[in-house]
């Protein structure tokens, strides 16, 4: 991709509203979505946005081509050198839409994906980016270029004709996959290690989730007092961060925040973060913050919902909807959602900007974790320390005895408790 003389790369942004899509968003707040993730990404200069309104999108060439023209002057007019297109381009649209305008051109998986190259920090966040880059390039590989077509290797005498170029291409991108695999799967292991380490200190795991820019990190930070990236921007967290949070009159508890979902997330993404969102397979008690001020707020909800349940955690914990930014709703809306939320069990309001709600909030994952407590009775044997140390730790004991053989401990505990030391 060439760049400007300004070291930025000049954007266009274009939202296809298709007429016959039966899943299409109300196309303003699509397009305000799609320039959000182009801004997300450094290096660009977002210097124009446009809905194309179509009755069905065009095999070859997606647009029509009066309209392809009418671009053609627009961009040529503002020096544009790529433009992004918020929804999916098949290979053939993209290289005859690059050699008709003579831009560089990136749909929705694209930018997703290069948002995500760029955001990644962890190891595994950087070989999740990289194996879901190569598994999209994958489908990118059919008839797009005449290259592809060509024959190459061997004369026919033995085991038919010679390896096409595509063939090539496409075992070579495998083979990267399986080599990406094999180094993820020490990675998770090693996860995988950690959350066992984390299981032996027996803090309950509480995980943020929600749309992305909703506002998970600025609640992270204010709970936690930690300085993690939290910017008005698309995907400005990516990698899971945790940190253990004391809580008033509770118990102490890890937080974790994690990556933000979104509307048509690409399939490839779907599956290949599936280990960095494991924190929320194992959380305790599930945060789903939502943006309430948001215009397509129920929408994002169900986008959210959709992705917990391919996850497999939509009944793994219990799970808290924070209605955050309501700050941002004033006036009689204010107060009708407010009142919406009291009438609601599990629902709460707070603005991670101001404060407003986070004690109230508190004081419900104080109470939610906070299961009901039972007599029990164990006993232990001299060597193991560790475990006696663990008891005490959690303040469970409530009346220890010395025997022959060891000790023996009255304890007052929750199930999760119980479970946790099982483990140690």
């Amino acid at each position: 991709m060439e760049e400007h003389g300004r070291g930025v790369t000049r954007a266009w942004v274009l939202h296809p509203d298709i007429s016959n899509d039966r899943g299409r968003r109300l196309p303003a707040h699509a397009l305000a979505e799609a320039v959000a993730l182009a801004v997300a990404l450094p290096g660009l200069e977002v210097v124009g946005e446009d809905v194309v309104r179509l009755p069905r999108a065009h095999p070859g060439l997606l647009f029509g081509t009066g309209k392809i023209e009418e671009l053609k002057a627009l961009f040529e007019a503002h020096e544009v050198e790529l433009v992004l297109i918020d929804g999916p381009v098949t290979p053939v649209q993209q290289r005859n839409l690059e050699k008709a305008w003579g831009v560089k051109l990136l749909d929705r998986t694209g930018l997703i994906l290069e948002i995500f190259s760029d955001r990644a920090r962890t190891r595994e966040g950087v070989l999740q980016v990289e194996m879901a880059a190569l598994s999209y390039q994958r489908t990118r590989l059919v008839r797009a270029w005449t290259h592809l077509e060509r024959q190459r290797g061997g004369l026919g005498f033995v085991g038919g004709p010679g390896e096409t170029q595509i063939e090539a291409d496409r075992r070579a991108i495998d083979d990267a996959i399986g080599r990406i695999k094999k180094q993820l799967s020490k990675v998770v292991k090693t996860r995988a290690l950690h959350r066992a380490a984390r299981a032996k200190v027996p803090y309950p795991v509480v995980a943020l989730v929600g749309y992305t820019n909703a506002g998970k990190s600025s609640i992270f930070n204010r709970l936690t007092g930690a300085k993690v990236m939290a910017k008005d921007m698309l995907f400005a967290t990516l990698d899971p961060t945790m940190r253990a949070v004391q809580l008033p009159d509770g118990p102490e508890v890890i937080l974790s925040d994690t990556v933000g979902f979104i509307s048509d997330l690409p399939t490839e993404l779907v599956a290949a973060f599936r280990a960095t969102l494991e924190e929320v397979l194992d959380a305790d008690l599930i945060l789903h913050v939502r943006d309430i001020s948001h215009p397509e707020t129920a929408e994002q909800a169900a986008d959210v919902s959709d992705i917990l349940t391919a996850l497999g955690v939509a009944e793994a914990a219990p799970l808290l909807e924070v209605w955050n930014k309501m700050d941002l709703v004033e006036g009689e809306a204010g107060v009708a959602l407010q009142v919406q939320a009291d009438r609601m069990e599990h629902v709460f309001t707070c603005s991670a900007l101001t404060g407003a709600g986070m004690a109230t909030l508190l004081e419900a994952i104080t109470a939610t974790l906070e299961a009901p407590r039972f007599e029990d009775e164990i006993t232990l044997e001299f060597a193991e320390g560790r475990k006696r140390a663990w008891l005490y730790e959690q303040d469970v004991v409530q009346h220890e005895e010395q025997l022959e053989t060891g000790q023996r401990f009255e304890l007052r505990w929750t199930q999760l408790q119980k479970d946790r030391f099982a483990q140690l």
